[in-house]
């Protein structure tokens, strides 16, 4: 008796969203380099991103900045607060204003159209599974920045809202995001499962009132 063939898993379907015919062709050519990816569409500006998010429900946006009609940021708001896709930015821009003002827009990571081709797939994998990604060049001052947002003040902030809601658990997870880790990485902590990470992970956010686990990093401490 033949044993059926298991069927191939579905690819990562990813948005790509710039307003420069050539780089969405030069994006499109690096994720079509991956058999475990595909492209389901392209946008020009952001209104047109959050349209074709809404429409095709990409697993993934990798999402300009700068772009007319709606910028990449306000885009980026939308399409994490109706929970449409994954955004990820791929940006020539590292501005803190931008970095910042995309990370708290609920942006899973931000790139630099610098980055090798390997690491853009990399990135749209992790940031699929539930991982978070920040470009090298960055990374060091959004830990400047945390660490200056949660130095103690006279009268320290209280808990996030929606802390009370997290069972024991969900505060370890919580604890472990803040620090950066990846799902791999709290589940051989915690001795539970990626899928059970992820799980967690998604309530803690919903809890919250988040749409990123980078989001978590960013909040200040409290007492």
């Amino acid at each position: 008796m033949n044993t059926p063939t298991p069927a191939a898993p579905r690819p990562i379907t990813v948005l790509i969203a710039d307003d420069h015919g050539a780089i969405r062709l030069g994006m499109r050519m690096v994720v079509d380099t991956s058999a475990d990816m595909e492209v389901v569409g392209e946008a020009g500006d952001g209104a047109s991103a959050v349209a074709m998010a809404r429409a095709l429900r990409p697993d993934v946006v990798l999402m300009d900045l700068r772009m007319p009609v709606m910028d990449g940021i306000e885009a980026t708001r939308i399409i994490t607060a109706e929970g449409l896709s994954t955004v990820l930015v791929l940006t020539t821009f590292d501005h803190d204003t931008q970095l910042f003002g995309a990370l708290r827009a609920g942006a899973a990571g931000f790139l630099l159209k610098t980055a090798e081709p390997e690491a853009i797939t990399a990135a749209l994998r992790r940031v699929h599974e539930g991982d978070q990604v920040i470009a090298p060049e960055v990374t060091a001052r959004i830990v400047a920045a945390a660490l200056s947002a949660n130095m103690p003040a006279a009268q320290g902030p209280g808990e996030p809202p929606g802390w009370e809601h997290l069972t024991e658990r969900e505060r370890e997870v919580f604890g472990a995001l803040r620090q950066g880790l990846t799902n791999f990485s709290i589940g051989r902590r915690l001795g539970i499962s990626e899928t059970t990470v992820k799980t967690h992970v998604s309530r803690v956010l919903a809890k919250l009132g988040l749409q990123s686990r980078v989001q978590v990093a960013l909040l200040p401490t409290w007492r």
